[in-house]
């Protein structure tokens, strides 16, 4: 009975890590500043693709997913529907690129600090990441 038990054990954890959140951060933000992000690798542990299909936060009124597009010699910011992460594979989100945007900040956010974000997949799963830090981001040279 003991064996059983621990099967199942296993069983459970590798179900919840089927979706790996790993490294995310926020973008530390200047005094009245009204927007931020966040960016972290997400990686698909699972046979099948899913998709990050929403984001939200406390900070901010809206929190959107984005990427950057290149757009008649101009790179900008775009709000994309959703974010498809390829079975076994991985996306990264990160500065230049795929993207959280927090959108009319509540208040400063300071690096060093931390703040709460939760992700909505296609498979059914929110996961609630808390006290992801907040990290000063060198800005990325746009074309």
């Amino acid at each position: 009975m003991f064996r059983y038990f621990s099967l199942v054990a296993v069983a459970a954890f590798a179900l919840q890590a089927e979706v790996l959140l790993v490294d995310p951060y926020a973008k530390a933000t200047p005094p009245n500043a009204k927007n931020s992000a966040a960016f972290m690798k997400i990686e698909n542990k699972s046979s099948n693709d899913i998709e990050l299909l929403s984001a939200s936060s406390n900070i901010s009124k809206v929190t959107e997913i984005h990427t950057h597009i290149e757009e008649n010699g101009m790179r900008k910011m775009v709000q994309i529907p959703n974010i498809k992460i390829p079975a076994k594979s991985s996306v990264e989100l990160k500065p230049g690129g795929l993207h959280l945007m927090f959108i009319g900040l509540n208040e400063q956010l300071n690096d060093n600090s931390n703040v709460d974000v939760n992700l909505t997949f296609s498979d059914g799963k929110t996961y609630e990441l808390t006290k992801i830090p907040v990290k000063k981001v060198i800005p990325t040279k746009m074309h």
